[in-house]
């Protein structure tokens, strides 16, 4: 949960970000955290949310899935990922855990276009 509360905290830092493109965020929030006494295993996920590898724990691809689901982007190889990691740690067929997701996420991302609604409604400026 704390890397779903806090990804994005870099923006504080780059208040452009909020409501445009950049990826200065990531690195900003990760130091950001550090110099607040956040040790590194917590303020990593500020760092990892936009990028992915198969090395990178399940915990920050959940973050990733969940801030790209969040405005119903849907990442095909990020969700490979997460099927992958979740079927061996569960032990269920990679189809299965695929329907599961692809499920939870649909219905996620239902809702974006609402949420983003709100949300660019109170915009902020730098």
């Amino acid at each position: 949960m704390f890397g779903a509360a806090t990804h994005d905290i870099g923006k504080f830092v780059h208040v452009g970000e909020l409501s445009g493109p950049g990826a200065s965020h990531e690195e900003a929030g990760r130091e950001l955290l550090l110099r607040h006494g956040f040790d590194e295993r917590l303020a990593r996920f500020a760092a990892t949310h936009a990028s992915w590898t198969e090395d990178i724990p399940l915990e920050d691809l959940l973050v990733s899935l969940a801030d790209k689901v969040w405005k119903n982007k849907r990442v095909p190889e990020l969700e490979d990922l997460v099927v992958a990691r979740l079927a061996e740690a569960g032990g269920r067929a990679r189809w299965e855990e695929f329907a599961a997701l692809d499920d939870f996420l649909t219905r996620i991302g239902d809702g974006a276009d609402e949420r983003l609604a709100f949300q660019n409604a109170f915009p902020l400026r730098a």
